[in-house]
């Protein structure tokens, strides 16, 4: 018996996950990094991807809400899905400063509204909910890689009101005070979700199927601290931006270093699971959690190096786009070939 295409949709929808908008993350940092190296039409086509998939992506978690509204609640209380429904806040703020860059900062602003109300409410709900809220202890063992997307999320506030600060006259202070704010708190977020997802790793068995791709989310929160130091280095002078610019643009740097660090780590990690463990490499949605990390990286490189003059960082992001340019062209591919296996194409049950 062949399953319906409406059936498969339903079930593709039911079964979305919250961090799908890492495939927004992923191709709007990309888009940016290639405009800053002059790579118009390849900043374009990727801006465009971006934007599309943004779209898409509200419209289909518009559906699940409204259809499958019991799979929403159920991720919402999963300590291991919850945090991806963080990458909503990234992705608004990376189509954001990428739209900013185009020179549209009204559609900055009202990306950064929706995103920084967002923010606020999923970082008091998500805790509650998936943490606190769970019945099952320790809840430490359930941790993994989505936890340091709260930190992507915080950063990504930081960076679209840095880029906004220097084009408004009016609420440059108010601007320079969130921008200010949400960097420190990712910082102090991730030296807590860093503790928590360590003492996971220590104190609980952890197979080679465990170490999933959202691992690399964990360089990914490092770049974009960077990222979003660097834009507020750049900043306009305002107040709060007079008292922090020396500390964020050296603090910026040995972060940069920790991350830079961090990516043999991740790669020898990838090689142990998929090559010493034999751990199939298939597509699933959580692999662009690779690629916005390495987009990422470069991206704050580049930036890096120009705001504290460092033309050895600013290459080494440079040379690290076009790696993070053919991740995204792999996993795009193996993401189109999957739902076309899986929705579009029909299956017998």
């Amino acid at each position: 018996m062949t399953s319906t295409l409406r059936s498969r949709a339903g079930s593709a929808v039911e079964g979305l996950t919250p961090g799908y908008f890492a495939l927004v993350m992923a191709s709007g940092i990309l888009s940016a990094g290639f405009h800053l190296r002059g790579f118009l039409l390849l900043s374009h086509v990727l801006l465009a991807v971006c934007a599309t998939a943004y779209v898409v992506l509200l419209v289909l978690n518009g559906v699940r809400f409204a259809r499958f509204r019991h799979a929403v609640a159920s991720d919402f209380r999963d300590p291991q899905r919850a945090f991806g429904f963080f990458t909503f806040v990234a992705g608004t703020n990376v189509l954001g400063v990428r739209l900013a860059i185009e020179g549209h900062p009204g559609w900055t602003a009202g990306l950064l509204v929706v995103s920084g109300l967002t923010w606020l409410v999923l970082g008091y709900v998500i805790p509650w909910t998936a943490v606190l809220g769970h019945e099952e202890r320790p809840v430490v063992r359930h941790a993994n890689g989505t936890w340091f997307i709260w930190v992507v999320a915080s950063q990504s506030v930081a960076a679209a009101a840095a880029s906004l600060e220097p084009v408004y006259t009016t609420g440059r202070r108010e601007l320079a005070l969130l921008a200010v704010t949400s960097w420190s708190v990712g910082c102090f977020l991730y030296a807590s979700a860093g503790v928590i997802v360590a003492l996971r790793l220590m104190l609980y068995p952890f197979g080679p199927e465990e170490l999933t791709p959202p691992y690399w989310v964990s360089m990914g929160a490092l770049a974009i601290t960077v990222l979003a130091g660097a834009r507020i280095v750049d900043m306009a002078d305002a107040p709060m931006v007079d008292v922090t610019r020396g500390l964020i643009a050296g603090l910026a740097v040995v972060v940069w270093a920790f991350a830079t660090w961090l990516i043999p780590v991740l790669v020898a990690a990838g090689w142990w699971r998929h090559v010493v463990r034999r751990v199939p490499l298939t597509y699933q949605p959580t692999l662009w959690s690779i690629v916005f990390p390495l987009g990422m990286y470069a991206v704050a490189g580049i930036h890096l190096g120009e705001a504290d003059h460092l033309p050895l960082v600013e290459g080494i992001g440079a040379t690290e786009l076009w790696v993070a340019a053919g991740a995204w062209l792999v996993v795009a591919v193996a993401m189109v070939r999957h739902l076309a296996l899986t929705v579009l194409l029909p299956r017998r049950a």
